[in-house]
């Protein structure tokens, strides 16, 4: 059962999880946290561990890129792997309309509609990963066993790709 005393959006975010079978805690962290620095310092793992989750838009569609704290995107690289024409960053309009989130605060699952979702397969090298639970202003963190697992309640696409991302 969700802890009532956490918002909305994280409330949604943790019966996203639990319904997926995903065993999450939802940890509150004492600042925002809106950089990987930033939350691995506040929650004491390698920022590796730490998952983004990042909206960008594919040929006019958003799209959810999962990577691990330690890497940037590379535009041109997962333009081409996922045969899109062009990938840009999500203004905060569609990060909001997409994921019901903002941005420094999207979290892996609890969207209102599914999106296509690429993951960093470096994620899966680390036991445990966090990410956004929902509103960056509360600084809550999302504590995952399996990166993937959260998608599978849904039946959208997502792919693990580690070609995308640069160190």
């Amino acid at each position: 059962m969700p802890e009532t005393s956490l918002p909305a959006r994280s409330i949604i975010v943790t019966q996203h999880l639990e319904a997926a079978g995903v065993n999450a805690a939802i940890r509150v962290l004492p600042d925002s946290a809106r950089t990987a620095a930033a939350a691995a310092a506040a929650i004491g793992c390698d920022v590796a561990a730490i998952a983004n989750s990042l909206v960008l838009v594919a040929d006019g569609a958003p799209v959810l890129v999962m990577t691990s704290g330690g890497h940037r995107v590379d535009f041109e690289v997962l333009r081409e792997r996922i045969g899109a024409e062009e990938v840009a960053m999500a203004p905060a309009s569609v990060v909001r309309a997409a994921t019901g989130q903002a941005i420094g605060g999207v979290a892996p699952v609890g969207h209102p509609a599914p999106l296509r979702t690429f993951i960093d397969k470096t994620l899966a090298a680390h036991e445990e990963i966090w990410a956004a639970a929902g509103p960056p202003a509360h600084g809550h963190a999302a504590h995952v066993r399996d990166p993937t697992r959260g998608h599978r309640r849904r039946s959208h696409r997502r792919r693990a790709v580690s070609a995308f991302i640069r160190p």
